[in-house]
């Protein structure tokens, strides 16, 4: 099979290398601790991005306050108290996708089966998906 020359399949698209500067500079430097951190880089995202990352940030503060807000890859993340990440939104400026996410990690408490979902495409949010974020944030802390 002959090789091809794709850019995108050659290595890290932009974004991505920006994202991992990101994380390098939270672990090296300490930065992105606290909600303060969390509240910047969610004023810095464009308005939808924004309105969405508001809203899963104060569902997350409410029903898992043991969870500590941080940035992970410069995105708001929530942590749990050996600093490991549970649950993160992901603007989807952050890499030109069509959608943010709202995902959880592997220390969330999710497991059902052999098989469940471990992250949500977000345009918006009703009163019924924030009800099920909710319900899920409660569940991965348990």
């Amino acid at each position: 099979m002959k090789a091809t020359k794709n850019k995108k399949a050659m290595g890290f698209s932009e974004e991505e290398k920006a994202a991992m500067k990101e994380y390098a500079g939270e672990l090296v430097l300490g930065k992105g601790q606290g909600e303060a951190a969390v509240l910047e880089k969610i004023a810095q995202m464009p308005k939808a991005d924004r309105d969405l990352a508001k809203r899963i940030h104060e569902i997350v503060k409410k029903n898992a306050p043991q969870l500590t807000p941080k940035t992970w890859y410069g995105m708001p993340a929530y942590a749990n108290s050996d600093g490991n990440v549970i649950c993160f939104f992901q603007n989807a400026s952050k890499f030109k996708s069509r959608y943010a996410t709202f995902g959880f990690n592997d220390r969330a408490n999710l497991d059902e089966g052999n098989m469940w979902p471990t992250s949500f495409a977000l345009k918006k949010l009703t009163p019924a998906d924030e009800k099920r974020i909710a319900t899920l944030v409660k569940k991965a802390v348990s």
